[in-house]
């Protein structure tokens, strides 16, 4: 296959190399936006209820300062909890996965920063973390 370049193509060409003119790199755009992904994980196992309010409040108020767009909330599952042998306590607000999730919720301060708190994650039994997606400071001030 033997094709001949017109003198419009090779002009063009010769334009094209020459040109100081910088073209976009579309590569680039695209990496900036998987680094500014940010994820923070904090772990709550043996903490109090009392305790754990206290850092998982302090926790995504810092996350939400500092961008943080998901935080992986590792509580149990509760399996080992001593409160489910003591009968006058609520095995669903005893145990960090059912207490954390029902705190945050209630937090009006917290709610604001929030997009979606995974629900499924905390009915789910065989799991023992769940995950909040955090809003941008941008949009909470919408």
């Amino acid at each position: 296959m033997n094709k001949k370049i017109s003198d419009k193509d090779i002009k063009a060409w010769d334009d094209f190399i020459n040109s100081k003119e910088k073209i976009f790199n579309k590569d680039q755009q695209s990496s900036r936006k998987i680094s500014t992904f940010k994820e923070e994980t904090i772990d709550l196992h043996g903490y109090t209820l009392e305790d754990a309010n206290i850092k998982i409040e302090n926790f995504i108020l810092s996350c939400f300062e500092k961008g943080v767009i998901k935080i992986n909330i590792i509580t149990g599952k509760g399996s080992r909890s001593k409160n489910l042998d003591d009968p006058y306590q609520s095995k669903d607000l005893s145990i960090l996965k059912y207490s954390v999730p029902n705190y945050i919720k209630e937090n009006p301060n917290l709610m604001t920063k929030i997009l979606k708190l995974d629900f499924s994650s905390v009915e789910n039994p065989s799991k023992g973390n769940f995950d909040i997606i955090l809003k941008t400071k941008k949009s909470e001030i919408k």
